[in-house]
């Protein structure tokens, strides 16, 4: 029983190291197609009782954001894995750019998410965190999460 958690701005990755890595394992829970967090919550109390493995692809950008999900895991028996996903700012904005338009995220959008967010912490609750970026097209580095204070995620070298 697993539950991974994304972390990360808009255009970051995450969908596609979804696609890379998960999807033949673990069902996917995201905002942008379940369209309201009424139909993601049933979605995901329903994995949490069938003990499904489940990959949460959003941004949650901040620590409460994160919670919902983390405390529910926790309370299910599931071990918790988080992948805080790291680009810069402007690459995720070019990314952006290039989905289609029904799929487009405003440029005010990424960069709300961006401002808020706060670097993931083993304390959170994870079991596992590790930092992911894209190595190069439909390639990604995974690398253990090193926690540090006093930067964005997004903004750590590396």
């Amino acid at each position: 029983m697993e539950l991974v958690l994304f972390i990360g701005i808009q255009g970051s990755g995450k969908s596609s190291f979804y696609k890379e890595r998960f999807v033949d394992s673990h069902i996917r829970l995201n905002l942008d197609m379940l369209r309201t967090r009424h139909r993601e919550r049933i979605l995901f109390e329903a994995c949490i009782r069938a003990k499904q493995r489940v990959v949460v692809d959003n941004t949650n950008p901040t620590i409460r954001d994160r919670a919902r999900y983390i405390g529910a895991a926790k309370q299910g028996g599931f071990r918790v894995i988080g992948y805080c996903f790291q680009s810069e700012l402007k690459e995720c904005l070019k990314r952006n750019q290039l989905r289609p338009a029904k799929q487009l995220i405003p440029v005010e959008g990424v960069l709300a998410t961006f401002h808020r967010l706060e670097p993931p912490r083993k304390a959170e609750g994870f079991d596992e965190l590790y930092h992911v970026r894209i190595a190069g097209p439909g390639s990604f580095q995974v690398r253990p999460f090193v926690e540090v204070a006093e930067k964005k995620a997004s903004e750590i070298p590396g």
